[in-house]
């Protein structure tokens, strides 16, 4: 390409600066983008949920309660007792 016409094709206008409207489809884009947005923020916000809070309650409780008996603060029958509560 010769400089003039590089000149010349930066210099245009666009299809829709010289009297045009733009195309009516335009829209899409910012609404599509800010769609994209609002998707990464929900899916992050699903993920930080879903690996904060435990798969089940009472496995936590039984995790307590066996620390507790390894240690030796509850003998076997009240572990046993407990577990029986816990289900």
């Amino acid at each position: 390409m010769t400089m003039v016409t590089m000149l010349a094709f930066a210099a245009h206008p666009g299809p829709w600066r010289d009297g045009g409207d733009p195309p009516a489809w335009w829209p899409v884009f910012p609404i599509g983008f800010g769609l994209f947005w609002v998707a990464v923020a929900v899916g992050a916000f699903w993920l930080l949920r879903r690996r904060s809070a435990p798969a089940d309650p009472r496995a936590g409780a039984r995790a307590v309660l066996a620390e507790r008996y390894a240690r030796g603060e509850i003998d076997e029958d009240e572990y046993r007792s407990r577990l029986v509560v816990l289900g």
